[in-house]
């Protein structure tokens, strides 16, 4: 069995290299390990070794998981939500990556205003324009930021992109440049501190870190050897 302690070293060494050349703290950026598809067995290991925050990409998965697993996790949703999955959400997890669409809006607040809580979402942004992934345009983001933020259950806390998978991960750079720089402006747009950006996967998170990624979810790094 691959070592998940090796495995975690291994990914905080790459974290704490990129924050260095980015001039910034380590605590800056917040590792979320990817347990979709992974033994609960691997996900308690990491726990017991320090993790604290975990992605789920599908609500039946997750609702099956998440209540076996300890009490101290912070569960993050990072796939894409139906709309008739929104109820689940409450005590489930605490934020979700993938908020895409104005459909999602109503149900979401409507579910937390039934059973209590908040929710952090990051508003998804389809940066590079690529069809199969999901995501608002640009131009479109600063009004989904507003129609939520609107809502008292949630609280739009940033941006979240997908990079296209290249074999260079310098290729992904410029969108993840582009992702911040919208951030920027949307927080000049709407005057909300938006302070995260969810971007940056195994093979591409120290470029998302410079570019000043604040939360990079990374599995395969993690949980395979």
């Amino acid at each position: 069995m691959t070592s998940m302690r090796a495995n975690l070293e291994a990914v905080e060494r790459r974290l704490r290299d990129a924050c260095h050349r980015a001039g910034r703290p380590r605590d800056a950026v917040t590792l979320v390990a990817v347990s979709k598809f992974r033994p609960a067995e691997r996900t308690l290991e990491l726990h017991g070794l320090g993790q604290r925050h975990f992605g789920e990409s599908r609500v039946q998965e997750a609702r099956e998981k998440i209540p076996a697993l300890p009490g101290d996790i912070e569960w993050h949703l990072i796939g894409r939500l139906q709309t008739n999955k929104a109820k689940y959400l409450p005590g489930l997890v605490g934020w979700l990556h993938a908020l895409d669409r104005a459909e999602l809006v109503e149900p979401l607040d409507a579910a937390f205003a039934r059973k209590g809580g908040r929710l952090r979402c990051l508003v998804q942004v389809n940066i590079a324009g690529e069809e199969q992934k999901a995501g608002v345009e640009p131009g479109e983001a600063a009004a989904l930021v507003r129609l939520a933020a609107a809502r008292p259950t949630l609280e739009v806390v940033g941006l979240m992109t997908m990079a296209p998978l290249v074999d260079d991960p310098e290729a992904a750079r410029p969108v993840f440049r582009a992702l911040r720089e919208l951030a920027e402006r949307l927080r000049l747009d709407t005057g909300l501190p938006l302070p995260h950006l969810s971007m940056g996967m195994t093979n591409d998170f120290e470029i998302a870190v410079e570019e000043g990624a604040t939360l990079v979810r990374v599995g395969t790094a993690l949980y395979e050897g």
